[in-house]
Parts: C-alpha cells; structure tokens; sequence
C-alpha cells in the first residue's frame, strides 16, 4: 500500500487567511503507509492535535489487513475515525472494541497505556478495504498524568448539521453551535464537512485551526489546496468547494510546549525517557490475549 506525496498546493499571491500550507510526507508503519502532516518542521502541533494522519484509502489482498503490534503511549489521547472499512482496536486496560464509518474511539493515555490495532480476521478473507484519520492531542498541564481511559461513541451520537449548503458533523469540542460528548480535555475542535460543489461555509474563529482536504477540491479563501495537504488559517476565513469535497476542521487552544519522541507526549524531556525505560523494562501493562509488541526504536 504506497502512493506518490500530493502535488504542490496552487494558492494565489496573496494567500489572505492561510498562513501556512503543510503537504503530506508518507510513512510506512509496517505493511501499510500514512499520510502525515502533524507534526512537521514547519509547524509541530494546532491547537492540542500534535499528530494527524490519512490512512487510504486503500484496499489490502485477500487474507491481508492491518496488523499495529501493541504499543505504548503517556501523556495524550489518540482519536480514531473511519471514512470506510473496520479496525478492532485492544487495549491494556482489557477493552476489545471494533469501530466503523462515522463512530469515533477516543483513548486517553494519561500515566501509560498499550494498544493494538488489527484488521478482524473475519474481514480479511474478501480484501479489506481502509480509509479515515488518526490523530493524537497532548494532554493539557495538569492531566498529562490521569488515569488511562477508553471510549467509543456510534456514529448516530455525533451531533451533525446542515450549515449554508454543507453538512457538518462534529468529533470533538463545540463549532457551528454544536457540542459533541466526545471526552475533551482541553479546549477542542475537530470536524468532519461534506461540502458540495459550488457551496462555502465560513469558518469558525478559534484560537488556532487548520483544514485538511481529504478529497475533492477546495479553497481557504484564495488559497486552493492540493488534497491531503494542511492549510493552517489565521483570521476570518471562508472554506469554498468547486466540488464536491471532504475536509477535517482541526484545532483549539494550544496546550503548552510539548515534546514528543515515537508514542510518547510530555512537557518533560525526562518523563520521556522513563517512559522508554519501561517499555524496554517491560513495566506497561500487556494487552489480555497479545503476546507481540513494537520493540522501542534504536
């Protein structure tokens, strides 16, 4: 599963709202590749999100699919949404849960917790096919260490809208007069809009907020972005469609410095690399009915 990067953004001159515009670097986590455009050289994190990926779309051979080996994480929550196909996701603190189109995982890390995520065995045998975005948001100061959580939400409880022509539906936080249950721990924004050709919608004011074109094609004002890239906007701003297209809405109120090396999110250098000393000690809890693990990298 590969792809070429995206082609260069096309924005005019004067790019009014957008100040910056991330384009996408592939990365092979193992069998399968991502799009990545959090973190990046230009710009670590928006808001509290530090890490944003595009996973396909793509289809797997028969019998195969995705195998992520537990691992590790501290210090942030990962949220898990899918556009098409199936993940079972299995976690240390002994949930098994499947998630599919429209619902939502949300594991809050905290002190440390290990996961996995695999294609179900049942879904492996007619060639699975895969697409959606994993992110991650660092805790903010003084919850970096909470107790390890999970939660998943169905698809009908995100709260949804149709906003000057396009249809919204909320992930995380408060937008477009909406409020989504989804656990936030700090101040939040993450949405799904399906915008059709020719229609616009103006975009919310937030302390920092980005856009990313799944697909179709589309403009933060006058900057037309190359799908997959990130369009990181500054002040008043419309999002225009020429056709029909699917962008995520991200952002929020930054967190604070972070660091962040492989898994691990934390505002310390040292909490950091005690957390690599006890994955390569073997003091994260396992995963109930795993025995393989992502050895820590050299």
């Amino acid at each position: 599963m590969s792809w070429q990067n995206a082609s260069e953004p096309v924005c005019a001159s004067r790019r009014g709202a957008v100040a910056l515009v991330i384009e996408p670097r592939v990365r092979d986590l193992g069998g399968f590749s991502v799009r990545r455009v959090l973190p990046a050289a230009e710009r670590s994190a928006v808001g509290p999100f530090v890490f944003f990926d595009e996973m396909g779309p793509t289809r797997f051979a028969s019998g195969a699919g995705i195998d992520v080996r537990p691992h590790p994480h501290i210090g942030l929550s990962t949220v898990t949404y899918l556009f098409e196909g199936e993940i079972v996701h299995r976690d240390s603190l002994g949930v098994v849960q499947a998630i599919r189109p429209g619902e939502v995982n949300l594991m809050t890390a905290g002190r440390g917790v290990v996961h996995s995520e695999r294609t179900d065995a049942a879904q492996r045998a007619s060639g699975p096919r895969v697409h959606g975005i994993q992110s991650w948001m660092a805790l903010p100061d003084g919850r970096e260490e909470i107790e390890p959580a999970f939660e998943h939400h169905p698809a009908a409880s995100l709260p949804a809208a149709e906003i000057e022509g396009a249809r919204v539906r909320l992930i995380l936080g408060e937008a477009f007069g909406l409020r989504s249950e989804v656990t936030a721990h700090a101040r939040t924004l993450y949405a799904e809009v399906k915008l059709p050709a020719g229609s616009a919608l103006e975009l919310p004011r937030e302390h920092e907020l980005a856009a990313y074109l799944v697909e179709g094609a589309a403009a933060v004002d006058d900057c037309a972005l190359a799908a997959h890239t990130l369009a990181v906007v500054a002040g008043a701003a419309r999002l225009r469609a020429s056709s029909a297209s699917r962008v995520m809405l991200l952002g929020g109120e930054p967190v604070g410095p972070r660091h962040l090396w492989w898994n691990f999110v934390s505002s310390s250098r040292e909490r950091i690399e005690r957390a690599k000393r006890d994955w390569r000690g073997g003091a994260f809890a396992s995963v109930p009915g795993e025995t393989e693990f992502i050895p820590l990298p050299d």
